[in-house]
């Protein structure tokens, strides 16, 4: 059961509330993350800054995000830690070995993020059909670019 693609790190965190500006107080003004973009998407319901903490391919993106409208859904607020995202070596080849064993993916299959990579949504809740989820947890596989890619691989040849 070789696995054909890589988990290589943390790419995002994403936390929700009704007020983004709350969320900027904490990780802006007191932590010092740095605001590095901005995405707004009615088909997601979400107006969300996007942070940064550390440096090259080993930053991540921390992701603070509100609903345009409360009503609708997703709910982006609604769970304070929306989702975490991945880095993946080989989206493509993990998205299909990983349905065939099972893992249940949101809709909307890959396509572009917020922050320009290929990504995909691991369901937070299995099926009959698809039995795997997140459980509970809502996972973004996000596709890395070249350069992440290499710096991980380096990252584990690298002696101790």
């Amino acid at each position: 059961m070789q696995r054909p693609f890589k988990i290589l790190g943390i790419q995002q965190v994403a936390i929700g509330a009704p007020d983004k500006e709350r969320l900027k107080t904490l990780w802006v003004d007191l932590f010092g993350l740095e605001v590095t973009g901005n995405f707004r998407s009615e088909r997601e319901n979400v107006d969300e800054d996007i942070c940064a903490m550390g440096a090259g391919p080993f930053k991540v993106e921390v992701d603070l995000m509100q609903p345009l409208d409360p009503e609708k859904k997703p709910a982006v607020h609604t769970t304070p830690l929306n989702h975490i995202g991945l880095w993946i070596d080989d989206l493509p080849r993990a998205v299909e070995w990983l349905g065939g064993k099972g893992l249940r993916f949101a809709p909307g299959g890959i396509r572009k993020g917020a922050a320009g990579f290929d990504i995909c949504f691991v369901h937070p809740k299995g099926n009959e059909e698809f039995p795997v989820g997140g459980e509970g947890v809502l996972i973004e596989l996000v596709q890395a670019p070249p350069e992440v890619v290499k710096a991980f691989a380096a990252l584990a040849v690298a002696p101790s």
